[in-house]
């Protein structure tokens, strides 16, 4: 009986986290340069550095996320566009726009977390 109740309430617990979001770290990606204004993301869209989209591994293309600077507390909303970061350890890859909302990009990588919208 322990064990199926503790088993519920580990299952629940993943559920919860993976709706809700992951933390971990966030990048900026979109230099001059880097990416050719308009190039497609991989869901189908022109690449646009000024917009508020981000690169997620496997979260459906059009989901909206609240990401928050866990130093600062800053958030900013984005969609998602793109996949990737294909970085070990981080979560999300923001637009030069979006980064730019929560951090200094000089940075280049910040802890984050996010929550679905």
């Amino acid at each position: 009986m322990k064990a199926a109740i503790l088993t519920t309430i580990l299952v629940v617990t993943c559920l919860v986290a993976v709706i809700n979001g992951e933390s971990g770290q966030c990048s900026w990606y979109g230099a001059d340069g880097q990416i050719p204004p308009g190039h497609p993301t991989a869901c189908g869209e022109g690449f646009d550095r000024y917009a508020l989209k981000v690169a997620h591994k496997t979260l459906p293309c059009g989901t909206r996320l609240r990401v928050r600077n866990t130093q600062n507390g800053q958030t900013v909303d984005v969609v998602v566009n793109d996949r990737g970061p294909f970085v070990a350890g981080r979560i999300l890859d923001l637009t030069y726009q979006a980064f730019g909302h929560i951090a200094d990009r000089n940075l280049g990588v910040i802890p984050c977390d996010y929550q679905r919208l």
